[in-house]
């Protein structure tokens, strides 16, 4: 990759030697390790833990979507840990290479997209809650939240992982930063339909209550705490990317390993426990088997009588 930038690689840039780029040829024999596009190696001993992690979580989820039969709910959590597993091996790699650009590629893309999939399991919760309690409160028909949020998050993964193919394919650092600005605007996206997604649970929560009062609702405590808390990590972790990515790949708040392993893989990892712990199958659809012969009953009542049934 060739740049007019001569602030980067730090001193004298050798003619034959490319550090970032699908041409990179450095190795750390070869060139420093701060020509590396995140300047350290990434520690293997953190990211070992963060994969295997997210290999339990894996298993976890896998076992209750089983249990559950909650195979939608399931499917996106598991793509989400498979995507993570295959980020945080990219990591370990870049140990040895850190100028490895295969490995620079499976990282930073699974590791970016994987929360979309989380995204879609938790926006398909918000109908199916409001569907089991009462969707006559809900300001918009419940179907309109999957063709709302759902082609949304799909919006926010192809921006990401459009942005990361740019990146990959870019032979200029103007182009790389291409890449950067359309994986950016993704997880801005994603920022903007997370809040929005908050808004709508509580305005409806908040309704639901002043209607119904607070029985059901102590019922889902746990499945409301755990869910909310995971999107509110989520959220965290998509706001701390925008600042990182804010002056691309080669800018300093791409450089810092601890605060990453903070803010993007810890903080993911309890949003993946949250979302274990708030499993919709033992609260949520549970409710749902309850309440099914119950509204049935009603609705054979109200047509007896002449009435209208619920729809």
């Amino acid at each position: 990759m060739t740049s007019s930038n001569t602030t980067w690689p730090p001193g004298e840039v050798w003619k034959d030697l490319i550090p970032f780029g699908p041409l990179a040829n450095c190795t750390l024999a070869l060139c420093p390790v701060e020509w590396s596009v995140f300047t350290y190696q990434p520690s293997i001993a953190a990211n070992s833990a963060l994969l295997a992690i997210f290999g339990v979580l894996l298993l976890v989820h896998a076992a209750q979507g089983i249990k559950y039969r909650a195979w939608g709910y399931m499917g996106c959590m598991v793509a989400g840990c498979v995507l993570q597993i295959i980020g945080y091996g990219g990591r370990i790699m870049l140990h040895g290479n850190p100028f490895d650009f295969n490995a620079f590629l499976m990282q930073i893309i699974c590791i970016t997209v994987a929360p979309v999939f989380y995204c879609a399991a938790v926006y398909v919760l918000l109908a199916q809650m409001m569907t089991t309690l009462d969707p006559s409160l809900s300001r918009l028909s419940p179907k309109l939240f999957y063709y709302i949020f759902i082609p949304a998050d799909v919006t926010c993964l192809i921006l990401q992982a459009t942005g990361g193919a740019l990146s990959a394919t870019g032979a200029t650092f103007d182009a790389v930063n291409t890449g950067v600005s359309v994986s950016k605007a993704g997880l801005i996206l994603q920022v903007v339909v997370l809040t929005i997604f908050l808004g709508a649970t509580a305005d409806y929560l908040l309704v639901y209550r002043r209607t119904h009062g607070a029985a059901l609702l102590r019922r889902l405590s746990v499945f409301l705490g755990a869910v909310g808390a995971g999107v509110v990590c989520v959220l965290v972790r998509c706001v701390y990317r925008i600042v990182e990515l804010k002056d691309g790949y080669f800018g300093p708040g791409f450089q810092h390993q601890w605060v990453f392993v903070a803010l993007e893989g810890v903080v993911m990892c309890i949003a993946v426990v949250f979302l274990a712990a708030g499993h919709p199958g033992m609260s949520l659809y549970r409710l749902k088997e309850e309440k099914g012969p119950a509204r049935q009953e009603r609705q054979a009542e109200v047509a007896q009588q002449g009435g209208v049934g619920y729809h």
